[in-house]
Parts: structure tokens; sequence; C-alpha cells
């Protein structure tokens, strides 16, 4: 006979088992969740030469149309080669299907861009984006709401490197 009483028995270890396995699942699932929610992250060392001016939701008659027009500034000192720049757009974090392969209108023109019905502006019509020339970019219909918040990146073609970011509320 065990010198045991029966009440101080371990119930099973397939019972323990069973509860570490749940537990370690409802943590993996936790973890995987919020790396999913969380919003896009960045190092705000990033200058913000490239600036969003504004954002219009109303079309040219002022109606409510989300009509998701952008306009972006170069707020630096030097020129830009606008054909070696791209851009990448986020709203509310979450990066867009948008393609903007090139800050020149006239190469922008026969690409396929998705998400953008056109680009064009002083900055985007010759070779150089010049300080204090603009951009436009004209998203599709409700691509942005009032209180969304956009983030605009542009990168350099030939290097791949980060040149500004900035965001804006819509």
């Amino acid at each position: 006979m065990s010198s045991c009483r029966r009440s101080d028995r371990a119930l099973s270890p397939a019972i323990g088992i069973i509860l570490m396995l749940v537990i370690t699942f409802i943590l993996a699932a936790l973890v995987l969740l919020l790396m999913v929610q969380l919003p896009y992250q960045y190092d705000q060392s990033v200058p913000a030469i490239f600036q969003i001016t504004k954002i219009r939701h109303v079309n040219e008659n002022g109606v409510m149309k989300f009509d998701s027009y952008m306009v972006v500034r170069n707020t630096g000192t030097t020129g830009y080669v606008n054909l070696n720049l791209y851009a990448l757009t986020y709203r509310n974090g979450k990066l867009l299907e948008c393609s903007i392969t090139t800050m020149n209108g006239y190469a922008y023109i026969p690409t396929h861009h998705y998400q953008i019905q056109t680009l064009g502006g002083p900055g985007s019509q010759g070779r150089i984006w010049d300080p204090n020339e603009l951009i436009s970019i004209n998203y599709k219909d409700g691509t942005f709401h009032p209180g969304d918040v956009v983030t605009f990146e542009v990168y350099d073609v030939v290097t791949n490197q980060i040149i500004s970011r900035h965001t804006y509320t819509a």
C-alpha cells in the first residue's frame, strides 16, 4: 500500500501537459496578434525634406468625395533628380498598395501605377525637383479620409536609401 493518501496524489500528467499546451498556444496567438496590430514604427531621425502641405477631400466643385489629392513640397535646400526618386505611402501605419516608381511626371505616365490617378506639378516637370517646388499626387478617390494619419516616404532609386519621411493628418 502507498504511503500517500489519495488526496495527495497528482491528478494526471496528461492534464498538466494539455494545460501547458493551451497556455503556450494562447500566448503565441497574443504575440502574433500584437505583431500584426502594432502600427508602423520608423526611425524618427529621417528628415522631412519632402513635406505634405495638404490633402484635399473635396473635388474641384467643393463636393465631399474623399478626393485624396495630396500636395508635397521640397522644403530642403537642394534639388533632387526626380527621375531617381520613388515614394511609399502609409495610411494609419499601413503601407498602401500604390506604386510611385518615379517622381518625374513624364516618366511616370507610361508606367504601371495602381491607386494613383495622376502625378504633376512643377517639381515633376523638369529634371530636378528644386527647393520650394510642389508635386501633386492624385490618389484614387477614397484613399484618405479626414483624420487619417498619412506618412509619405521618398527613396533614392540608385542607393535604395530613404531620403525623406513626413507624417501628416488628413
